[in-house]
């Protein structure tokens, strides 16, 4: 049987539906932003870096993906509204919690980015807007790539630049290519039952008939996402190494 995604894992119910209701590679993903952002900076103090991946962990990596799942059981998990809410708002009001130590400790200039975390978190989720206009693709890529990125340099330099801004232009512009491909894979997995039909292959002496499958379909859209993912999270890492 077809998983959800393509990072779906079999196992007992429980184990499954924790995993996959984390988005491991996609979390990892977009934490790597945070550490991007991070390492532009100047001189790297390790104590905000750490509080900013803890942060976006709980509001991205756990509450947002508990507030999607709300939308139509998307990953088929068997957790009951209640638990995915109380996990949701626990998560969130924490991530803010930290945003505003972080902020009386460090600088104000992180409130704003706390605002709207524990704006656009919900207002993604959720769906909120005339004809769900938060929930667009330029939010996504602002949300889920730019926003990490310059909220990790404000934590360590205390203000922006125009070369953080360019840095958080690439990874809007990243995040939107995996919007993309992983739209289309999601809509081949869990939308799509079977396939019918055949391609055929033709060369200088015959030609061959084979099957088309919906993996054939979206093979190619999961593989570029499992490279996309590698990708920013060895730059990230390697980033971080040079600040060592």
């Amino acid at each position: 049987m077809t998983g959800v995604a393509w990072y779906d894992v079999r196992g007992k119910k429980w184990v499954r539906d924790i995993l996959i209701l984390l988005h491991p590679p996609y979390t990892i993903w977009h934490l790597s932003y945070v550490v991007l952002g991070a390492a532009l900076a100047p001189a790297l103090d390790w104590e905000p870096l750490i509080w900013t991946l803890l942060a976006f962990f709980l509001a991205m990596g756990i509450g947002a993906h508990c507030l999607d799942e709300l939308k139509g059981r998307p990953l088929k998990t068997r957790f009951s509204d209640l638990a995915l809410w109380i996990t949701a708002g626990v998560s969130i009001a924490g991530a803010i919690a930290i945003g505003a130590v972080v902020g009386v400790k460090e600088t104000w200039t992180v409130i704003p980015c706390m605002v709207f975390g524990g704006f656009i978190v919900f207002a993604y989720t959720l769906e909120w807007g005339p004809k769900g206009f938060f929930h667009r693709d330029e939010w996504f890529g602002a949300a889920w790539g730019a926003f990490p990125v310059v909220t990790a340099y404000v934590a360590q330099t205390h203000s922006v630049s125009w070369e953080i801004a360019l840095v958080a232009a690439a990874c809007l512009l990243y995040s939107l290519a995996q919007r993309v491909l992983s739209r289309q894979s999601r809509f081949w997995r869990r939308k799509i039952g079977e396939v019918d039909g055949h391609y055929f292959i033709s060369d200088d002496y015959r030609r061959q008939k084979h099957n088309l499958t919906k993996e054939d379909i979206y093979a190619p859209a999961d593989l570029a996402l499992k490279y996309m993912t590698w990708t920013v999270v060895a730059a990230a890492v390697g980033m971080l190494v040079a600040k060592i």
